[in-house]
C-alpha cells in the first residue's frame, strides 16, 4: 500500500470525522491516527476508551486505515508538568495551547513523517494561507468556532504542513455533513474543559496532586470574610465555590476572586462583576512567539485577546530587548490573567502571542515569578 500523503489526527469527534471525510472525498490519499494523550487514571472520568472506539469507527466507515500512537509520557513531560507547576504558584495555565504545541504539531507531526507523509489534518477551526513571503495562521471563517488562539504558538515549519479543512465552513454544516455521510459522530457532544479532567471534579483532581493548604478570604481592605482549601484552586473572576454567603454590612452581590497572594495564602474577593479589583490597562508577558519568526515592529498597533472566546481588543504592543511584551490595552480589560496567553491579531491574521506573566491589576496574583 502507498504511503498515505496526509495523515489525519482522529480524536473521536465529529470536527476530526468530517476533516477526513473532505479530505477523503477531495482525492487526497489519506489515513487516521489516534493519540492517546493520556493514561487511564482508573478514575473512569476518561474517555479515551470510547473516542478510540469512535475513531476507528469513523475511519472503517470511510475505507481508510487507522494508526495509533501512545504519546502520554509525552504528553505528562511537555504539559502536565507545567500544568502543575503554573498551579502551584498560583497562575492559571492554558493545557491546550502547549498540547497544540508539544504534542499534535510536534510529536503527531514527527509520528505522520514516520509513516511517510508529508502533511497532517486535524479537525481544528482555523486557515492557512501563504502570502508570498510567510505561512500565516488565519482566523476561521465561523468566527464562535474559530480556534487560532489556541494554535498561536506554531511556526512555518508545521503550518507548511499543516491543513484545517474545516477552516472555512459553520459547525452546523459540518454536522451536517457527518449526517449526510452516516458517521457514527454525528450527533456526538463536544469536549469541554481539560481533557485530562473530564467530568470529574476540579478541585478534587488538583488536589491529588497540589495538597490543600487551607487560608483566609479576605476583602480588600482586609476584612476575612470566609475561608478557602488552597488559592490555586481559584482563578481571578471566578464566583463559584466561594462559599461566602449573605455578610453582615456588605451588599447582596455576588462575590468574585480579585487576587491571590501566594507566599501569604490569601485569597481576596470583591463584589460586582466589573470590581475595579479585576480590572487592568497593561500587561506584561514572558518571551513572546511569533508565527512569522520575528515581531511586525519593536512597538506597534494590533488587536489581542487574553482568553479564548473573548472580544478582541485594540492595544499597543512594545517587545523589550529579552523578548518579552509589554501590552497597553485602549480600554480596561477584566480578569487578565498570569498563565493564560495574550494572543495577538492583525485582522484575520494572528501574530503570535506569549504567556500573561503580571498585569496592572491592584490585586492581581502576587508572588507569581515575571
Amino acid at each position: 500500500m502507498a504511503a498515505p500523503g496526509v495523515i489525519v489526527g482522529m480524536s473521536g469527534g465529529v470536527d476530526s470525522s468530517v476533516a477526513a471525510l473532505r479530505l477523503r472525498d477531495a482525492g487526497e490519499p489519506i489515513a487516521g491516527l489516534f493519540m492517546d494523550n493520556w493514561a487511564d487514571d482508573g478514575s473512569g472520568h476518561c474517555r479515551a476508551d470510547e473516542d478510540r472506539r469512535d475513531a476507528v469507527a469513523v475511519c472503517g466507515r470511510l475505507g481508510i486505515p487507522i494508526h495509533f500512537r501512545d504519546f502520554s509520557q509525552e504528553y505528562w513531560a511537555g504539559v502536565f508538568e507545567h500544568f502543575l507547576a503554573d498551579y502551584a504558584v498560583g497562575r492559571t495555565p492554558n493545557p491546550d495551547v502547549l498540547c497544540n504545541r508539544e504534542i499534535k504539531f510536534k510529536h503527531f507531526l514527527d509520528a505522520a513523517r514516520e509513516l511517510g507523509a508529508a502533511r497532517i489534518a486535524t479537525g481544528h477551526y482555523a486557515r492557512v494561507d501563504h502570502d508570498g513571503r510567510h505561512w500565516r495562521l488565519l482566523r476561521a471563517a465561523d468566527r464562535s468556532k474559530d480556534q487560532s488562539y489556541f494554535l498561536h504558538q506554531l511556526g512555518q515549519e508545521q503550518l507548511a504542513a499543516t491543513l484545517f479543512p474545516l477552516g472555512g465552513l459553520q459547525k452546523d454544516a459540518v454536522r451536517g455533513m457527518a449526517a449526510a455521510a452516516g458517521l457514527p459522530t454525528a450527533a456526538k457532544k463536544d469536549s469541554t474543559g481539560i481533557c485530562f479532567v473530564g467530568e470529574r471534579d476540579f478541585r478534587e483532581f488538583l488536589g491529588q496532586y497540589l495538597p490543600a493548604r487551607a487560608g483566609e478570604i479576605r476583602t480588600p481592605d482586609g476584612q476575612v470574610v470566609g475561608g478557602h482549601q488552597g488559592v490555586f484552586y481559584y482563578t481571578l473572576g471566578q464566583r463559584e465555590g466561594l462559599h461566602i454567603g449573605g455578610r453582615r454590612g456588605f451588599a447582596d452581590r455576588p462575590w468574585y476572586v480579585v487576587g491571590k497572594d501566594v507566599a501569604g495564602n490569601v485569597l481576596t474577593v470583591d463584589q460586582g462583576h466589573d470590581s475595579p479589583w479585576l480590572m487592568s490597562q497593561a500587561l506584561r508577558s514572558e518571551t513572546a512567539h511569533w508565527i512569522a519568526g520575528a515581531p511586525p515592529s519593536t512597538v506597534f498597533r494590533c488587536t489581542a485577546q487574553t482568553r479564548y472566546r473573548q472580544q478582541e481588543e485594540p492595544c499597543e504592543v512594545t517587545v523589550d530587548d529579552s523578548g518579552t511584551l509589554r501590552v497597553a490595552f485602549e480600554r480596561p480589560q477584566r480578569a487578565v490573567t498570569p498563565g493564560q496567553s495574550v494572543v495577538l491579531y492583525d485582522g484575520e491574521a494572528c501574530l503570535g502571542g506569549a504567556v500573561i506573566a503580571t498585569t496592572d491589576a491592584p490585586a492581581g496574583t502576587r508572588g507569581v515569578p515575571a
